[in-house]
C-alpha cells in the first residue's frame, strides 16, 4: 500500500467571523491511500489556533503516518492519540479504500437519497446589518434552526438581532442556538445568559473559555438556558478524562466535531458517555471540505439523532469539490444524480 499526504487551502467565498477573528482561508490536509488500483482518501481537518494538534511537528507526523501506514488503522489510531485530526484522516482513508466507491463510506437511506439530515443554518459574526442579512437569508432558505455566532460585536446589538427574529418568528417556528466560542467573561457570563434566555433560545455553546471547569459547572447548574460544551472537549484523550469532565460539569449538551476528538471512534466514545449520563449531543463539522463533510454526514445519519446537526458548511468555499451533498429547506440531502468531481491531481497540484 502506498500512502501520501497533501496540503490544500480552502478559500472562503466571503470572510467569516468568529470571536477568535475573521477567516479568509482554511488549511486542510489529505491522506491518499493506493492499493491494487483502488484509492482511499481521508481529510485531516485542522483549525489553527483551536485544534489540539496545531503543533510545529504536524506535517512531520503526517509524513510518519504515511511511512507507517502498514501498521493499519487500529494501531495508527492508538499511535496518533495526540493528533485527533490525523486519527480521523487515517480512519476515513481506510474506510474509503475498503468501500465500493471512495466516497460511499456508509451506505444507507441517506446515500440512497430517500432520507435527509436536518441541519442548522449558520450565521457568522459581523456587523449588525450583515448578520441580519444572513438571518433573513437562512429563513428564506427554509431553515427551522439557526445558529448565531455571538461575542464579537456589542452585546446589546446581538440582543437586538435576537429580538428581530422573535418579533417575526416564535420558538416553535424558528429554533435559535447561539455560540459564544468562549467569549464571555467568568463574572459576566450568568448575567448575559439570563438576558439571552428571554428570547426562548435552544442553547448556548461554550459561553466561557475552556479549562474553567469549576465556573462552567456552576453555570450549568444554575443556568436558565441549556449550555452545550464544544471547545471544552478538545484535548481529552482517555475515557477516564472524558467521563471525569462530564461528571464534573454535567452540561445539558455536548457538541461533537470528529476532526477535533479522534474521528468516529473518538466521537462514539463521547456519545456513549453522554447517553450514560443523560446528556444530549449533536454532531458538527469543523469547516472541512466536502470530502470530510461527506464522511461525517454519512456516519451521522446512522446515529439516528433527530436534532438539527451542524453539517451545512459545504457551500462556504470557492474551491470546494463538487459532490452530491445538497442543502434544501434546512435539510442535507445526498443527490445520487450528482457526481463527484474530484481527482487526486486536484490536491496534488495544490501542494
Amino acid at each position: 500500500m502506498k500512502a501520501t499526504y497533501h496540503e490544500y487551502i480552502l478559500d472562503f467565498k466571503r470572510p467569516s467571523g468568529t470571536s477568535r477573528g475573521v477567516m479568509t482561508e482554511k488549511e486542510t490536509w489529505f491522506i491518499v491511500l493506493e492499493k491494487d488500483g483502488k484509492m482511499g482518501i481521508g481529510e485531516c481537518g485542522i483549525l489553527r489556533g483551536l485544534s489540539i494538534d496545531d503543533r510545529p511537528d504536524y506535517e512531520a507526523k503526517l509524513q510518519w503516518t504515511c511511512e507507517n501506514i502498514d501498521l493499519g488503522k487500529d494501531q495508527l489510531w492508538e499511535a496518533l492519540i495526540k493528533f485527533p485530526s490525523i486519527q480521523f484522516g487515517v480512519e476515513m482513508a481506510f474506510l474509503s479504500l475498503d468501500s465500493e466507491s471512495p466516497f460511499l463510506l456508509f451506505p444507507s437511506e441517506f446515500t440512497e437519497g430517500t432520507k435527509s439530515i436536518q441541519i442548522n443554518g449558520l450565521v457568522w459574526m459581523g456587523e449588525q446589518a450583515f448578520m441580519k442579512e444572513q438571518i433573513e437569508e437562512k429563513i428564506r432558505q427554509g431553515f427551522h434552526c439557526i445558529k448565531l455566532k455571538i461575542g464579537a460585536i456589542d452585546f446589546d446589538k446581538e440582543l437586538q438581532l435576537l429580538r428581530f427574529i422573535r418579533e417575526h418568528f416564535t420558538a416553535k417556528q424558528i429554533e435559535i442556538r447561539v455560540d459564544a466560542n468562549g467569549a464571555f467573561g467568568l463574572d459576566e457570563a450568568l448575567d448575559k445568559i439570563s438576558q439571552l434566555s428571554g428570547f426562548k433560545l435552544h442553547s448556548i455553546e461554550q459561553p466561557i473559555p475552556k479549562k474553567n471547569t469549576d465556573r462552567m459547572a456552576e453555570l450549568c447548574k444554575s443556568t436558565p438556558l441549556p449550555i452545550a460544551l464544544d471547545e471544552e472537549l478538545i484535548g481529552l484523550f482517555t475515557l477516564e478524562e472524558k467521563e471525569r469532565l462530564l461528571q464534573k460539569i454535567m452540561p445539558q449538551y455536548i457538541i461533537l466535531k470528529p476532526s477535533f476528538i479522534g474521528g468516529f471512534r473518538g466521537t462514539q466514545e463521547w456519545i456513549s458517555l453522554a447517553e450514560k449520563h443523560r446528556i444530549g449531543w449533536w454532531i458538527t463539522s469543523a469547516l472541512e471540505s466536502n470530502i470530510g463533510l461527506n464522511a461525517i454526514a454519512q456516519w451521522t445519519f446512522l446515529q439516528h439523532n433527530l436534532m438539527p446537526q451542524g453539517l451545512g458548511t459545504g457551500a462556504l468555499y470557492t474551491n470546494n469539490f463538487e459532490c452530491p451533498l445538497e442543502v434544501s429547506e434546512g435539510q442535507l440531502w445526498y443527490k445520487k444524480s450528482i457526481d463527484w468531481k474530484f481527482s487526486v491531481t486536484d490536491i496534488t497540484n495544490e501542494s
